[in-house]
């Protein structure tokens, strides 16, 4: 489906929505619904806790190839996959199509977590064929996303990059999972956010604590983002976050 067509049917998926459904209906598709929560949980489960250590790199689905940001996710992939991380990505286009060629080209894991998507979505050639997963729920990949990685890398990117960045900050904050390295890359891309979150939510609000900033560092070469998993872990023995 095209974007266009997606936008000329986007009044029709309200009017769906709203639709009024009786008690019985509502009941009927919120049980099934659990089943396939249910089936993407145990699948994404029982096929990641068999690929080992691994990093998953975040980024825009839109980002082309000969852009400086591609290049540099797919430099990020290849390091990472000689320092012995296998890489996870969304398996899409853009940054995750990066980051799994890079891991193709250095020889390690390539997992793509796909999401079902009207448009814009669909799953890059550089995924391992036995690792490339399909979801329809959000909720259900994010979570396989932070059970199954030694550590985030995120590339400039928009809402959706976004909010898996701040997921993690959040559970890492409130201390629902153990502390992971979590790098942002592109110090110029970041600097904007990084500058409201000192002036408004630190200073201003006071909604967010300063040490909070300690949750992640930013970095600009694919030396560097080795470089802070590396001395994060050799504190710790590497293992999954189970």
């Amino acid at each position: 489906m095209k974007l266009q067509d997606f936008d000329h049917d986007e009044e029709k998926v309200i009017q769906d929505k709203l639709k009024r459904k009786t008690w019985n209906e509502i009941r009927t598709n919120d049980s099934w619904a659990i089943f396939k929560i249910m089936s993407e949980f145990v699948n994404g489960y029982e096929t990641m806790s068999r690929i080992g250590p691994c990093v998953t790199i975040f980024g825009s689905a839109r980002i082309k190839p000969e852009h400086a940001y591609y290049q540099l996710a797919e430099k990020i992939a290849y390091k990472i996959s000689k320092a012995g991380y296998g890489i996870i990505t969304g398996g899409g286009p853009g940054i995750m199509e990066a980051g799994n060629k890079g891991a193709n080209l250095g020889g390690g894991t390539s997992v793509g977590l796909n999401i079902e998507l009207p448009f814009e979505q669909h799953f890059n050639p550089y995924i391992d064929k036995d690792k490339n997963l399909n979801f329809d729920y959000f909720f259900v990949r994010k979570v396989i996303f932070v059970k199954y990685s030694q550590g985030f890398v995120v590339m400039p990117g928009g809402f959706g990059t976004l909010d898996e960045m701040f997921e993690a900050l959040t559970l890492i904050q409130t201390k629902k999972i153990g502390k992971f390295p979590i790098i942002l890359v592109g110090s110029e891309f970041w600097s904007g956010l990084i500058e409201w979150i000192k002036t408004v939510l630190i200073e201003k609000e006071k909604t967010v604590k300063v040490e909070d900033l300690d949750l992640f560092k930013i970095v600009d070469t694919e030396d560097e983002v080795v470089e802070v998993l590396n001395s994060f872990y050799k504190k710790y023995n590497l293992s999954p976050n189970f």
